[in-house]
């Protein structure tokens, strides 16, 4: 495989890794819950972003020199066909998640130009996705240096700087005697506000739940979170991976959390509960902001570094998972042809064959009057595909305990093997548990018949987790009739 010099640092890393698990996109998202933000992003923290980023330590340490991420993992646990289901099933997600980030970009420059209105035209959408994500993917075949670069910088001034700018503008606000939006919550919303005796409207802490629907939401928020192992292949690339790789890991995870929280508050602090929507709910907020205190330009600018910050994390995804399927490719999981590297190392002929599937799937914004549900059923599809990944992912990390129990790990998770099963084992439920919502469709949010959402995620389920079992099946008979030969 080609060689990757080891140009990244630690620091480099964990900006890498927070900008594949932070979109500002997800700010609105939590804000709609109002003040049960709290419970979901606690559950997130608690028992999914913690235990994720403490099992893919002690796994990225183990096989930091092997290279793969969660195939690698996972193949040693179980098998191989096991390997490639988990990172098919980690690439697949983040396929379907590229055009609905890239939209969110397209927002961004929409306000960026003074024209907001642009954000739900879809033919502006769709072509912005397109031409940005082929932009993206060539950027990308420069090299893992140039993709850190970018991403690092995109990540700061798109991500971070606009977070930060939107929480102080709340505190200003706060501080100002303003209105603050979240105690005036509409009555018709039960999941995230309480009438108390007085007929008095209270904002919840803790949400309504008469049904699995109520708590479907959980899942996509859940996700939020999703991605602090994705990076897991670059470790080799660091000069002491051992060391380093869990430290990145413990930083991304800090960050998030705290731009997460105070981020999606500010949004609720501000933004009516009507005005929140998904699509450009965040720049909204923005202008709301910007315009009370005389500085509308600000918007503008706002609009070019969240885009900015958008294509950051695209790209910083766009080489990980990918990778991962070279490894496959190596280890004879996929065609020969897709082993293809350019001089870089970089796996050029998968990075193509992606890239016309997220020119198909952006397309739809071209030739679909409502993409906003379309995409939501793609994504909830996806999460639950996602999801399974990661009880593959803990599964490995109690199995390796046993099976290679003398395995070189700089970083193990505390306790010994009844840590690594209460850690994991946490994560494991957490994960399980959320994947069993994702076939209840949210109360929150309108996707039509109940009955054909649960339908069209289970049937999407079966069909993408047998992809990589039928390809696996066949490159495995492929390997025989080769060694009999």
């Amino acid at each position: 495989m080609g060689k990757t010099n080891k140009k990244l640092s630690t620091w480099q890393l964990a900006l890498m890794t927070a900008a594949a698990i932070i979109s500002l996109r997800g700010l609105p998202m939590m804000a709609q819950e109002e003040l049960t933000m709290f419970f979901y992003i606690l559950f997130a923290t608690v028992l999914f972003l913690i235990p994720a980023a403490l099992v893919g330590a002690e796994l990225g340490s183990a096989f930091a020199d092997k290279g793969g991420g969660v195939y690698t993992w996972v193949k040693e646990a179980f098998n191989r066909p096991l390997g490639f289901t988990a990172i098919f099933l980690q690439w697949i997600q983040n396929v379907v998640w590229y055009p609905t980030v890239l939209g969110f970009a397209g927002a961004g420059i929409a306000y960026m130009i003074g024209k907001p209105a642009l954000a739900q035209n879809g033919v502006f959408v769709g072509l912005f996705a397109i031409a940005m994500y082929w932009f993206a993917t060539w950027i990308t075949l420069k090299g893992t240096s140039a993709v850190s670069k970018i991403t690092s910088q995109g990540f700061l001034l798109g991500t971070v700087l606009p977070g930060i700018v939107i929480i102080v503008m709340a505190i200003i606000w706060i501080v100002g005697k303003n209105p603050i939006a979240f105690e005036h919550i509409p009555t018709n919303v039960p999941q995230v506000a309480n009438i108390d005796i007085a007929h008095h409207v209270h904002p919840r802490f803790f949400p309504h739940m008469t049904g699995m629907s109520d708590i479907a939401f959980l899942a996509g928020i859940l996700l939020l979170f999703a991605g602090v192992e994705v990076h897991a292949v670059h470790a080799p690339e660091l000069n002491n991976p051992q060391k380093q790789f869990p430290a990145a890991m413990f930083l991304a995870a800090l960050i998030s959390f705290g731009l997460f929280t105070l981020g999606a508050l500010a949004v609720a602090v501000v933004t009516p509960y009507d005005q929140i929507n998904l699509q450009d709910g965040l720049f909204v907020t923005f202008r709301q902001l910007f315009d009370h205190y005389h500085i509308g330009w600000m918007t503008n600018i706002m609009g070019f570094l969240v885009a900015f910050g958008a294509l950051a994390g695209v790209m910083s995804w766009i080489s990980g998972p990918s990778r991962g399927l070279l490894w496959t490719a190596h280890d004879g999981e996929l065609p020969d042809f897709m082993k293809k590297t350019n001089r870089n190392g970089i796996q050029i002929n998968i990075l193509i064959i992606q890239g016309c599937i997220v020119t198909i799937l952006s397309s739809l914004y071209i030739v679909m009057s409502d993409v906003s549900v379309a995409f939501f059923l793609l994504s909830a599809l996806t999460i639950g595909l996602y999801l399974i990944m990661y009880m593959l992912m803990y599964a490995a990390g109690i199995k390796l305990r046993y099976s290679q129990p003398d395995l070189n790990r700089s970083y193990r998770v505390p306790g010994g093997n009844t840590g690594m099963w209460l850690i994991a084992g946490i994560g494991f439920l957490a994960v399980l548990f959320s994947f069993a919502v994702t076939f209840s469709p949210p109360s929150q949010l309108p996707v039509g018949s109940p009955a054909f959402y649960t339908g069209l995620v289970i049937t999407g389920t079966v069909v993408f987790l047998a992809i990589p079992l039928i390809i696996s099946s066949i490159m495995e008979k492929k390997r025989k009739r080769q060694k009999n030969r």
